[in-house]
């Protein structure tokens, strides 16, 4: 049986990664400081925090990983002005984001034998941004950075590739408008970044690279009317 860890199990996103893993017969540990709804293991755990992960691993006990997903995070706010942001929000962003990327990578890297693979999670804010999401944005570009860099010092023996999400929700409390405006009609779901995740899990000549999903919309030259 394949195993993989989810970071961020208990969220949108990663729920949905979690019970797409569980349902082709992946064992599933979800690395989160909540318990979440999946079906996956859930492993409390401070992806942030070097020996918080270290323990985490220890505690999961596994001898061997076949996929590693960097999806966890939180960005303290998408709505800041530089004057008002402070370290703490610099930092804690950074930290959950990078930071976690790394230590979950280098920490997992023992357990992964030929052949197995590394996702993550980056976001369309890395390319195009709104007004006050600078330490967002600046985290996944970061991971972008990353994730190339890794294929290149960790192939050909671990393949690492990266997703870039639009706007993924559950569907509540949206207007027509709002899927309107995609390429696509619709506005993103969970599901259609598990199947990324599991597409990437299983291509052999891929590495280094970020699928854009995102319905279109950094396809889409935007002016005002």
């Amino acid at each position: 049986m394949k195993r993989a860890i989810v970071t961020g199990g208990a969220g949108l996103i990663g729920t949905g990664i979690c019970a797409a893993l569980l349902k082709k017969g992946w064992e599933v540990a979800s690395f989160d400081l909540n318990e979440g709804s999946s079906g996956a293991m859930d492993v409390l755990c401070d992806i942030s925090d070097e020996s918080a992960v270290d323990e985490a691993f220890s505690s999961l006990g596994w001898p061997q990983l076949d996929l590693l997903v960097n999806n966890g995070g939180h960005a303290t706010s998408l709505q800041l002005g530089l004057k008002e942001a402070t370290m703490d929000d610099w930092r804690s962003t950074l930290d959950s984001y990078l930071t976690a990327t790394f230590l979950m990578s280098r920490r997992a890297l023992p357990l992964m034998p030929e052949g197995s693979s590394i996702v993550n999670m980056a976001s369309t804010r890395a390319f195009m941004s709104e007004p006050g999401d600078f330490i967002y944005a600046a985290a996944k570009g970061g991971i972008l950075s990353l994730t190339q860099a890794l294929a290149m010092s960790l192939g050909p023996k671990v393949r690492v590739n990266a997703i870039a999400p639009g706007w993924i929700s559950d569907g509540a409390d949206l207007s027509e408008r709002d899927h309107a405006q995609h390429p696509v009609g619709r506005v993103g779901r969970p599901a259609d970044i598990a199947e990324a995740v599991l597409y990437l899990s299983e291509a052999g000549f891929m590495t280094g690279q970020t699928l854009t999903i995102d319905g279109g919309m950094t396809r889409k030259m935007i002016y005002e009317e």
